[in-house]
């Protein structure tokens, strides 16, 4: 059986939340997958390494700040070894009030991760938002799935059921069950 991380950090609670409904959808279309959903609170290198395929998810905050838990994982994070890891990001930010830092965060990270061996999945268009920069983004794409529950909430199920399958097919995880 293949195994997920799905490792999240949050303060409101939003991040939490979806990473929930990710890990429940994952589930429902791919029932012998099993994801382990991980707060990243006091989490060490080796509770990550341990898994091949990782989801994370990070909010970020004001003028692209690192939500405090990721913050003070980046040692722990910069020690793992990504080569032969498949990762897949999801973040949520403020197009509008922070338009020059939306979902800075998992840009931060991803760059961490491809630096140290890891291979980036899940990439998804910036054409439908309205934002100015992004650490996230790379031409017309960003390195995972932003969302933006402050402005665009009613998107944010559909975006994630259409990123989902994306994520497991890159991942070597959907086969078949199309």
């Amino acid at each position: 059986m293949a195994s997920i991380g799905l490792f999240y950090g949050t303060d409101t609670g939003n991040t939490e939340q979806v990473a929930e409904n990710i890990k429940s959808l994952i589930e429902k279309i791919k029932p012998e997958v099993q994801v382990d959903l991980i707060e990243i609170y006091q989490r060490k290198a080796a509770d990550m390494a341990q898994y091949d395929f990782l989801i994370i998810g990070q909010p970020t905050w004001y003028d692209g700040e690192l939500q405090g838990d990721w913050e003070e994982f980046i040692p722990e994070f910069e020690a793992i070894d990504f080569s032969g890891k498949q990762l897949a990001f999801f973040g949520l930010g403020d197009q509008y009030g922070y338009a020059a830092y939306f979902c800075d965060a998992i840009g931060v990270y991803a760059d961490m991760a491809e630096n140290q061996g890891g291979t980036l999945h899940g990439f998804t268009s910036a054409l439908d938002y309205e934002h100015d920069f992004s650490k996230a983004q790379r031409g017309d794409q960003f390195v995972g799935l932003c969302l933006d529950i402050d402005n665009q909430d009613e998107l944010t199920e559909d975006r994630i059921k259409e990123w989902i399958p994306e994520v497991l097919s890159s991942f070597g995880l959907w086969d078949a069950i199309l």
